[in-house]
């Protein structure tokens, strides 16, 4: 029996019957605005403090973001994991762990000491990210989902948001320290899954997950569209905060102050672009979004050519974050294709797919940094147009057997595939 299973449990269908509050969406929300109180807590200081107090590097910072993505390449042990544990409740488990993380990133000051802290926190992260996704995915209808899933976005961003606004106005007004900064945002988290575990039944999807590993060869797009966005987004992660800071000297309340721009910009758009998907197709959405991605990381290189400063740096920044939004296409796209029994265990191996590169990529680029950051965005760029060609690999309406516009309509998939 897993963990879970003597709670209070309701199918989807009498959830209809909850308060909204209680109801699965309400949920996903929840946890859309408690995950990001902590972890965009942690990413906003980061650079800063690896910096001032551990006096890191680009090999540092390379090293930091290899082992903080080990649990993602991991992920696929969520599949033993919901054997005893109940999907809903481990990720509510992951959120705490995320939340205990972050409070104590400051009491370790060193390398090695963020490398144990990043790893623990990185677990909790990316543990709940995997299942979330399974959970969205079984939980919103296809229909809305595209929706739904850019409102549920707009919700994350809004609570990045709250934190970047605090940060923004009280960190040199009342002289804060990373300690007490980490100790608010990810006592937060914690207490909010916590209090969750208690609030919320216990939801019984309609159809039961495989609760084994699952590779079909008609997924074969689909986990090669995750390969290369986990490449292509840790060199914008790992590097376009950094190079903020490390080129332009950019201060905690100035980075805070550019994410905010950014998530103004997702709270207003992510929902038109739910709608966008929704409307023109997951195809004409990842192709928009790649081309775009290549051209922007195209345009950071030139940031080394022709110095065209911080404005133009910033703006960068903050159009990559927009068309990174246009990533919930994949999640659409996978929905209409998959049995929906295999949801949870897909959800697993394409995290792992995800973290392939991301496990090397950092630490490599890290050094490749040290020496020429041109070469690390054209890199980027390249990664971004080899996913705009397996873009257009994406049919208009995507379903089970048409998983690719090489497949006739007419072709089923037997479920050994």
């Amino acid at each position: 029996m897993a963990l879970g299973d003597r709670l209070n449990t309701v199918t989807l269908e009498q959830a209809k019957g909850l308060p909204r509050w209680r109801q699965p969406v309400a949920l996903l929300a929840v946890m859309a605005f408690a995950m990001p109180v902590a972890f965009a807590t942690w990413s906003a200081l980061l650079n800063n403090f690896v910096i001032e107090m551990a006096g890191f590097d680009g090999a540092d910072i390379g090293w930091l973001h290899t082992v903080r993505e080990i649990p993602g390449f991991l992920a696929i042990a969520v599949i033993l994991l919901i054997i005893f544990i109940r999907e809903q409740v481990l990720a509510l488990i992951s959120l705490i762990l995320l939340g205990v993380a972050t409070a104590l990133t400051a009491q370790f000051p060193s390398l090695g000491g963020l490398l144990f802290i990043t790893l623990l926190s990185s677990i909790g992260f990316h543990y709940y990210e995997t299942v979330n996704q399974s959970l969205q995915l079984q939980w919103l209808d296809k229909k809305t989902a595209p929706q739904t899933l850019g409102w549920l976005l707009a919700v994350g961003s809004g609570a990045t948001l709250l934190v970047y606004a605090a940060i923004v106005t009280t960190w040199r007004a009342f002289d804060l320290s990373y300690d007490l900064v980490y100790w608010i945002a990810g006592g937060t988290t914690a207490l909010i899954a916590a209090a969750s575990l208690l609030i919320f039944p216990q939801f019984e999807s309609p159809n039961a997950q495989t609760k084994r590993m699952v590779l079909r060869r008609r997924y074969w797009l689909y986990y090669a569209l995750q390969f290369m966005s986990g490449a292509r987004r840790q060199i914008f992660v790992v590097f376009a905060a950094f190079m903020m800071v490390e080129r332009y000297g950019f201060d905690v309340h100035q980075i805070t102050a550019l994410i905010m721009v950014t998530l103004m910009a997702n709270m207003i758009l992510a929902p038109l672009l739910g709608r966008v998907v929704s409307f023109f197709g997951e195809r004409a959405a990842l192709i928009v979004e790649y081309a775009g991605l290549a051209g922007i990381f195209l345009l950071y290189a030139g940031l080394y050519v022709y110095d065209w400063g911080p404005v133009t740096a910033g703006i960068l920044y903050v159009l990559n974050n927009i068309f990174f939004a246009l990533a919930l296409a994949i999640k659409t796209y996978f929905q209409k294709i998959a049995d929906p029994a295999d949801i949870a265990p897909t959800a697993a191996v394409a995290f792992t797919i995800n973290h392939i590169a991301a496990v090397f990529l950092p630490a490599a680029l890290g050094y490749l940094w040290l020496t020429s950051p041109i070469s690390v965005y054209l890199l980027a760029a390249g990664m971004a147009g080899i996913s705009l060609i397996l873009s257009l690999f994406v049919p208009r309406h995507p379903e089970p057997g048409r998983e690719t516009v090489f497949v006739p309509l007419a072709v089923r998939p037997t479920p050994a595939e």
